[in-house]
């Protein structure tokens, strides 16, 4: 098997927030799906003429990018398709993971129907916060349904949940949602070894954080909440997303050119 051109369909996660890109601008992002168009320009999977398209954007609903993502990289008909999608539901109280799953199934047989190969990608473990430790049985109900559906369909899954070391607190952002580019890197080498059909390298959980003293911890938590849980719930109350008006960072099949 190997790719010519790529697809990566998704939210923040696909769209690289917190990974800026060179040169400089703020808004502009990296992130490990552009890292696996790099890696796959000299990969034995891939091709040095590769072709590439980011229609990630931020803060999207799973709805969302079935019924306009979906659609359009149907339309580019690419060889290699990710589609990672469903975080931002499983953080919502309401999400049901059966629900998810059904509308992702659906997806997935659209993707294949016009010939592309789909690497779907199962959520994070959230056990390294308290507070995100509280979705964890959602997520992990949505990714049991995710690997049902990869088995049924013959799609690849790209396993997010058992990459013991993302569990290391320096491989992501102030937020606690979105990764730095180290963390970035580490998914996109293992995206490249699903695709390549080789065993990843040995991954092991990071050496446990030390007790944090009561009052370091409260000050902690309270700066996160003030900072980045705030306006996302105050965005939720207005019915607004980050996403909003924005289009996604590479809307055509694009040749790669790796950044140095």
């Amino acid at each position: 098997m190997t790719f010519s051109s790529f697809v990566a369909l998704g939210d923040s996660f696909s769209e690289g927030l917190n990974d800026p890109a060179p040169g400089g601008d703020p808004d502009r992002f990296r992130g490990w799906a552009d890292r696996l168009a790099e890696m796959l320009v000299v990969s034995p999977v891939g091709s040095p003429a590769l072709r590439y398209a980011n229609l990630a954007v931020r803060g999207k609903l799973l709805a969302s990018i079935v019924d306009d993502q979906v659609p359009r990289a149907a339309e580019l008909a690419p060889d290699l398709v990710t589609l990672c999608a469903g975080g931002n539901d499983c953080i919502r109280p309401a999400a049901d993971p059966d629900e998810l799953a059904a509308r992702l199934d659906d997806a997935v047989q659209t993707l294949q129907a016009a010939g592309c190969t789909v690497m779907l990608a199962n959520g994070f473990d959230t056990r390294m916060t308290p507070l995100l430790k509280a979705l964890r049985g959602r997520v992990g109900v949505y990714n049991a349904n995710m690997w049902t559906i990869a088995g049924r369909r013959g799609a690849l899954m790209l396993d997010l949940w058992g990459l013991q070391s993302i569990q290391d607190l320096r491989l992501w952002s102030d937020d606690r949602l979105h990764l730095t580019s180290e963390g970035h890197e580490l998914v996109a080498r293992r995206a490249l070894a699903v695709l390549e059909g080789r065993t990843a390298e040995d991954d092991e959980l990071p050496p446990a954080r030390p007790p944090r003293p009561l009052r370091q911890a409260v000050t902690e938590e309270a700066h996160w909440v003030r900072e980045h849980l705030a306006p996302w719930v105050g965005r939720r109350l207005r019915g607004r997303s980050s996403g909003d008006g924005r289009s996604p960072k590479l809307p055509e099949l694009t040749r790669v050119t790796p950044d140095k």
